[in-house]
């Protein structure tokens, strides 16, 4: 991916250069209680299986957060699932929603993607009104979709979004 700068943000591709600030983006309790251990993450982030790319989002100079993309290529399925990380000191400024539209305008006026997904935990209030604002729509639960460390597991919220639904956010402060 090439580097894009927009919205207060700028992104670029990820490496294991990013592994430590990841891991302490991830390891934040306000993200570490959605994501859970940052460990697998982190390995997936840094070097990412094949379908597969990572972009670390910078703000002020910073890597506070990152966007993982999945693609599925099989031309009659076509689209992309995105997953989001911002470091919670930086949550409520914009940066997330700034970063999934860089994302997002690139999977889908560059790559040719007509569709995204992203599935927050249904109890995830705020990412699901971020994603809202964005342009994604609910399309159903998804019961126990997640299962936890504590074996315990939680619903997620299936989303997507077609090219012509995405909304521009104002710039990250």
């Amino acid at each position: 991916m090439p580097v894009i700068e927009g919205h207060g943000v700028r992104l670029r591709d990820a490496g294991e250069g990013d592994r430590e600030r990841f891991t302490a983006v991830l390891d934040a309790p306000g993200v570490r209680k959605w994501w859970g251990d940052p460990a697998e993450a982190v390995d997936e982030s840094c070097a990412p299986p094949e379908g597969a790319w990572c972009v670390a989002v910078e703000h002020g100079g910073l890597v506070t957060g990152l966007v993982q993309v999945w693609e599925e290529t099989t031309p009659d399925y076509r689209h992309a699932a995105l997953d989001i990380a911002v470091h919670e000191d930086f949550h409520g400024r914009g940066i997330g929603g700034a970063a999934l539209y860089l994302v997002a305008r690139h999977l889908f006026e560059t790559v040719g993607h007509h569709r995204l997904t992203i599935d927050p935990a249904v109890a995830n209030e705020g990412a699901v009104r971020l994603y809202r604002r964005l342009g994604f729509r609910p399309v159903g639960v998804m019961r126990e979709y997640e299962r936890r460390a504590d074996g315990f597991t939680r619903d997620g919220l299936l989303m997507d979004m077609l090219a012509g639904e995405l909304v521009a956010p104002p710039p990250a402060r």
